[in-house]
């Protein structure tokens, strides 16, 4: 848990025990007994999630990748940018680059961090990393034994509409779609790197 800010120690709640309920092979659940701001107590239960980095790539005609692949946990196959979880120690950036490859097939000559997103504050301390890909080439997928996915394009105007109608429900998706409206209309400045 991050120490809160001098002028939010009125807000913080402080660990008194912490309890694992579950430990898989990528999640971790945790029961915290916490001490409230007025002094009680409490307990808070969450998901231990080791971050993860979502790619939003841009293609030179106007368009970006997407993925479509099923999602057991909701039962269907889901509409979203290219995304993955960070091993043990690495840099976001090299997370992003392999995952890329990995799943798309594609590399990117440029690269732009538009800054992080926190999944689900309420119960997860899951943090995905957001990155801008450019210049992409093509190459073959590099996929895991268990992993089956659709690589496709679609104009940016398209994708807007499918998030509008419901077509894209996909959070990380959805949040990532308001860094690519105002990039895209240069409301918003982004520092690419080669």
């Amino acid at each position: 848990m991050k120490t809160p800010q001098v002028t939010d120690v009125h807000l913080a709640e402080t660990l008194v025990e912490s309890q694992t309920l579950f430990e898989g092979g990528f999640l971790k659940a945790r029961r915290d007994t916490v001490r409230l701001p007025d002094g009680q107590v409490s307990s808070r239960e969450y998901i231990v999630h080791p971050g993860a980095v979502v790619i939003i790539p841009l293609l030179d005609d106007g368009h970006v990748l997407l993925e479509r692949q099923f999602r057991y946990p909701v039962g269907q196959v889901m509409t979203e940018f290219p995304a993955g979880k960070l091993d043990p120690g690495e840099d976001p950036l090299a997370c992003a680059q392999r995952e890329l490859l990995e799943e798309t097939g594609y590399t990117a000559r440029q690269w732009a961090c538009a800054g992080k997103l926190h999944l689900a504050i309420a119960y997860s301390t899951e943090i995905i990393h957001i990155f801008f890909a450019r210049d992409l080439v093509a190459g073959q997928q590099q996929l895991d034994k268990d992993e089956f996915l659709e690589v496709h394009s679609m104009p940016i105007s398209e994708l807007l509409e499918a998030c509008r109608n419901g077509a894209v429900t996909d959070a990380k998706t959805l949040s990532c779609m308001l860094w690519l409206q105002n990039a895209h209309s240069a409301a918003w400045q982004l520092n690419w790197q080669s």
